[in-house]
Parts: C-alpha cells; structure tokens; sequence
C-alpha cells in the first residue's frame, strides 16, 4: 500500500478510532502499539502521523527536523537513523510505503 505525506497525517493519533503510524526513511509503521509513546501525550507524539526520519537522525523533537529530508546529514547521523530504522523494524509492523 501506497500512503501520502497528506494521508499519513490522519494518523497522527488524535481519533482513537484509526491507528498511529510513523515514516521512517520511506516506509510507514504502525506504532499504535506504542500509544504511551506516539500518542497524544506521549515523550514521541510530535512524530505521529509524519515521517520522523531527519528528526530520529538528528536525536531532535524540533519541528523544523520533523521531516523525511536528509540533506546535509551526517555520517554519524545516518548511521543513527539506521539504528532507530532497525529497531522500528523490529518492533512494529510496515503498513505502507510513502509517497509524495
């Protein structure tokens, strides 16, 4: 399945009815099951229902990072992002791919 950055911010956690997706490098992951983090509320909920991407390389909850753009990262960065991309994985199933 297919998902847009627009579509993806319905899930942001906000109607308890739908569940809480994150993107990560491209692919959407279902974190409902880590509502106490990704939910309103939660330590994560500004990434809900976005691509989380830049701000997970970054170590960062600024609004500004919350993005999927990785210009200017850096090395040490990307390698961050591949370790939170590993644990999602790990923890949470992909729902969908984005696309813009």
């Amino acid at each position: 399945m297919e998902i847009t950055t627009q579509q993806l911010s319905a899930y942001n956690g906000t109607d308890p009815s739908k569940p809480i997706y994150v993107a990560v490098k491209g692919r959407v992951f279902d974190v409902t099951t880590g509502k106490s983090f990704y939910g309103p509320g939660g330590a994560y909920a500004m990434f809900a229902g976005r691509d989380a991407s830049r701000a997970l390389a970054k170590m960062s909850k600024n609004e500004e990072d919350i993005t999927s753009s990785l210009d200017g990262l850096t090395e040490k960065e990307i390698g961050v992002l591949n370790d939170w991309e590993t644990k999602f994985v790990a923890k949470y199933p992909v729902v969908a791919t984005l696309v813009n």
